[in-house]
């Protein structure tokens, strides 16, 4: 215990002393607060919705003239109603056009934004300079056009229109009450979740390989094992490197949900979905985050001291990647069907729990037994793959040369034991 301890000191030195690590850890926390702090000092309110007057925040009341959009359009059948459009389009300013080239000049030099050419009571032309990815202009104007129409075949056959639309629109009150999750509020918090975990394994596993590695490429290594067991050795460069990453993620994570429940009222509550994430989640997260990160850390371990130059870590720890890459997208996929039977399977495997019973217990139904079953089970594999990661250390870091496949690792394992 002392030599896992005077290991972990060190580690721990290692990374807290990085002028790099803590620079980074605090840019990123000031940057996330800073961004969330926006609006309290710029006029965010075409994104957030609201303004800041005197001080305090005012739902925006809508868009001055200047600023609205202007769209231009050029009745040939007669039918376009202006009160209609208004109603249907209560952030554009619209304007009559003599003729379709007057309106198709002005949206090509960008003077107006959208152009409409109503050719007949059901045909229209519609002009636009860049069209984006989310441009409903027209399937707005397709409804304004069937409004023109119904209003007219009203008016010709002596209905009312208003009499019609109520009895085919009667609204419908609905009052509901959840009495467990609401799981379309809470994915997407658990999808941020789940990539950050992901993001804590692949990235400071691959450090503690590369760093592992590089101790055997200089042969300091040789003097390590010597020196002290390869568990103690093992053991506490992985955990230095949990606590590490956990202050790091912490910091960062931390500095940002507070920054947002601070300034929540002035980003209108728009970041919910992402960052107003409950306590007993985030307490979750840690625990089976940490876990599936101390999981990974150990085999990355190994697999860094199964190779003697740092180009072929990649290469060793490729078949590891994959799995963590294969579990990381389907737990993603899965997160549609919280109650389905792949992703509660999934949430006792050491290899995905740390993602998926997180997501289960944030938006779906989970008994206190199967956490406590998921988190034995984690605990008891961290510990499986801690000791059988140490071996695969000792073993490898006096092998030099070509790599050493983890199959021929084993096998060799095995004959030893024996």
């Amino acid at each position: 215990m002392r030599k896992f301890g005077i290991v972990l000191k060190y580690e721990l030195k290692e990374y807290f002393s990085n002028k790099t690590f803590m620079g980074l850890t605090i840019f990123l926390a000031l940057l996330g607060m800073v961004l969330l702090f926006l609006p309290r000092f710029v006029d965010m309110s075409d994104f957030t919705g609201v303004k800041i007057v005197g001080g305090e925040t005012e739902e925006k009341d809508g868009d001055t003239e200047e600023n609205q959009d202007r769209f231009l359009y050029l009745d040939q059948a007669g039918v376009v109603r202006d009160e209609v459009l208004g109603q249907m389009f209560p952030d554009v300013v619209w304007q009559a056009v003599p003729d379709e080239e007057a309106l198709k000049a002005a949206v090509e030099a960008q003077e107006a934004e959208a152009g409409f050419v109503v050719l007949s009571p059901t045909e229209y032309r519609y002009y636009v300079y860049n069209k984006s990815m989310t441009d409903r202009n027209a399937s707005m104007f397709e409804q304004a056009m069937k409004t023109f129409y119904r209003m007219d075949y009203c008016d010709a056959s002596g209905w009312n229109l208003e009499e019609i639309s109520a009895m085919y629109d009667v609204p419908i009150t609905m009052d509901w009450e959840i009495l467990n999750k609401d799981s379309g509020s809470n994915y997407w918090y658990c999808y941020a979740l789940v990539i950050l975990v992901f993001m804590l394994i692949t990235y400071y596993g691959q450090m503690i390989a590369v760093a592992i590695t590089n101790e055997k490429s200089n042969r300091a290594i040789e003097v390590l094992v010597t020196s002290t067991s390869s568990n103690s050795l093992l053991f506490g460069k992985v955990v230095a490197g949990a606590v590490s990453g956990v202050f790091q993620m912490g910091v960062i994570l931390g500095a940002i949900l507070a920054a947002y429940q601070v300034n929540r009222e002035q980003w209108g509550g728009m970041l919910d979905r992402f960052l107003d994430i409950p306590a007993e989640v985030l307490l979750a997260f840690a625990f089976f985050g940490l876990g599936g990160y101390l999981f990974y850390a150990f085999l990355y371990g190994a697999m860094g001291a199964l190779v003697s130059k740092t180009e072929d870590v990649s290469k060793s720890a490729s078949g590891l990647m994959v799995m963590v890459m294969i579990v990381y997208f389907f737990s993603l996929l899965q997160l549609t069907n919280i109650d389905g039977t792949a992703i509660k399977v999934l949430s006792f495997l050491p290899i995905s729990s740390y993602s998926t019973m997180f997501a289960r217990i944030a938006m779906g139904t989970v008994a206190a037994w199967e956490i406590v079953v998921s988190l034995l089970i984690l605990v008891l594999s961290i510990l499986g793959t801690g000791f059988l990661g140490a071996k695969l250390y000792r073993m490898g870091t006096l092998r030099y040369g070509n790599p050493i496949k983890i199959s021929t690792a084993l096998k060799d394992l095995r004959k030893s034991d024996s």
